[in-house]
């Protein structure tokens, strides 16, 4: 039903970042070619970061989106279904915090 949409959205959002924070996790320094505008440079290019940090960044963010959403799932089951769209909009702060269209800007932190 339509109370629920909140908690099922969240609990969804949770898993799913969680299940790709996890994949970040296990490629470790590897994870990185799999983020977007990192995996378009050359194996060169690439090699003139650190990927191992990109990584952890990466999956730092994806573990932090997941505990927002699963904390927002609790709220929306205890309290009301719209602490889930204070959930989306913590997450979408979070989001373009980190999000740069300029492929050097957004790895400039993280050259050798």
């Amino acid at each position: 039903s339509f109370m629920n949409i909140g908690l099922i959205s969240c609990l969804i959002m949770g898993g799913l970042f969680l299940i790709v924070a996890s994949i970040f996790a296990l490629l470790k320094e590897k994870g990185a070619i799999l983020i977007s505008g990192f995996n378009s440079l050359s194996k060169k290019e690439r090699e003139k970061y650190n990927q191992k940090k990109i990584s952890q960044d990466m999956r730092n963010s994806l573990f932090l989106w997941s505990v927002v959403f699963l904390i927002g799932a609790v709220l929306c089951y205890f309290i009301s279904q719209y602490t889930a769209i204070v959930a989306f909009i913590v997450w979408i702060i979070l989001f373009f915090r980190d999000v740069h269209f300029d492929t050097e800007k957004a790895f400039a932190k993280y050259r050798l």
